[in-house]
């Protein structure tokens, strides 16, 4: 089940929520189901052992990075 990020148009709330394809997500601040989708940003896990996440940089083109840069 993949999870989305969504916006109410009702009352504002930014939630996200697992979303089976069977079902229609709701508000859990209002109910209400008048939904927008966000855009999320991905996190990935590095593999250590220190379990530190990395979040995609929203902009490819306003970073500055060394060697070695996988977005490159």
């Amino acid at each position: 089940m993949p999870i989305f990020e969504y916006k109410c148009a009702s009352c504002d709330q930014l939630f996200e929520t697992l979303v089976r394809a069977d079902t229609r997500p709701t508000c859990p601040n209002c109910g209400g189901t008048y939904l927008a989708k966000q855009l999320s940003v991905f996190a990935a896990s590095t593999g250590g052992s220190d379990n530190k996440r990395e979040s995609a940089p929203a902009n490819r083109g306003s970073h500055v990075c060394g060697s070695g840069c996988a977005l490159h």
